[in-house]
């Protein structure tokens, strides 16, 4: 490197196959779904796709810890890991849209609310409630609502206690204290795996015990988008934050110089503050 200038990395033969495993993924996913096979091909294509995110993760690390990265190489990153959480805001954001716009407008004109009333010509003793129990025509709905103060109280403060413990972690990595770091990622690590165990046993009684399905209705449709994609980024999270754990016990990291684990925390407490929205606006209100 000379001055002004930063790392060029080799061509890389990962992104070429990270796109082939993700499409041979999503391709068994989707003969699932149509033709009901079995998954052999979508579980091929996510092993391979933890392959190549391994290796390629393990080539980043290798350049970072030989000191190839300069200031500007850093600065590439954090905007980098920016414009993704931005990404994700807007994808989350689209799905508290569409859980607004049911709530707010397609319920009240269902109920021959407003100009674009339409009870009158689909179903006449439609009722606008929410959540939707009883949906109109031939679908069914979720015979209970899952209690806001049960489980997705006690995953809330869980989440919410994690970002505090991850806190905890990077400020000691800031002052150098690598036992204080390890010790409280290592914690908070526990709880988001402990997060997505108690999302699995909701998901079992909400299916077994409330009749709350993917075929339960806009209500169930809502519900499980939600939910289902914010425990995927949970999933991804603690994965994350288990290798920054790794690479902790393994010496990695120094007091000022440790981007991949902020950008891991950064994550984290994206993946919080979604699921804080989601306790008010899907579980509360």
């Amino acid at each position: 490197m000379s001055g002004g200038s930063y790392y060029v990395p080799a061509t890389s033969k990962w992104p070429i196959l990270g796109s082939l495993a993700l499409g041979t993924m999503l391709v068994g996913f989707g003969m699932i779904l149509v033709h009901g096979l079995n998954g052999l091909m979508m579980a091929a294509g996510f092993v391979a796709l933890l392959t190549v995110m391994g290796l390629w993760f393990r080539d980043v690390i290798k350049e970072s810890r030989s000191g190839l990265y300069d200031a500007q190489m850093d600065r590439s990153f954090r905007q980098g890991m920016a414009w993704f959480i931005f990404s994700e805001v807007m994808f989350f954001g689209a799905f508290f849209g569409a859980l607004f716009y049911v709530r707010t407008f397609a319920l009240p004109w269902l109920d021959g609310e407003g100009a674009k009333g339409v009870a009158a010509l689909l179903w006449p003793d439609f009722t606008a409630s929410w959540p939707l129990l009883d949906p109109p025509g031939d679908v069914s709905g979720a015979r209970e609502v899952l209690s806001p103060w049960q489980l997705p109280l006690a995953n809330t403060l869980l989440l919410v206690g994690s970002s505090i413990t991850l806190t905890v972690a990077h400020e000691g990595l800031k002052e150098g204290l690598r036992q204080t770091t390890r010790n409280w990622l290592l914690v908070t690590v526990l709880m988001g795996f402990t997060f997505i165990a108690l999302q699995g046993v909701e998901y079992y009684e909400a299916y077994h015990h409330y009749g709350l399905t993917l075929e339960a209705g806009i209500y169930g449709s809502t519900f499980f988008l939600l939910t289902g994609f914010h425990g995927a980024h949970v999933i991804v999270g603690a994965t994350i934050l288990t290798v920054m754990l790794l690479r902790i016990l393994r010496g990695h990291f120094a007091a000022k110089d440790h981007f991949g684990f902020e950008a891991a925390c950064w994550y984290w407490h994206f993946v919080d503050v979604v699921w804080v929205g989601l306790f008010l606006f899907v579980y509360v209100f």
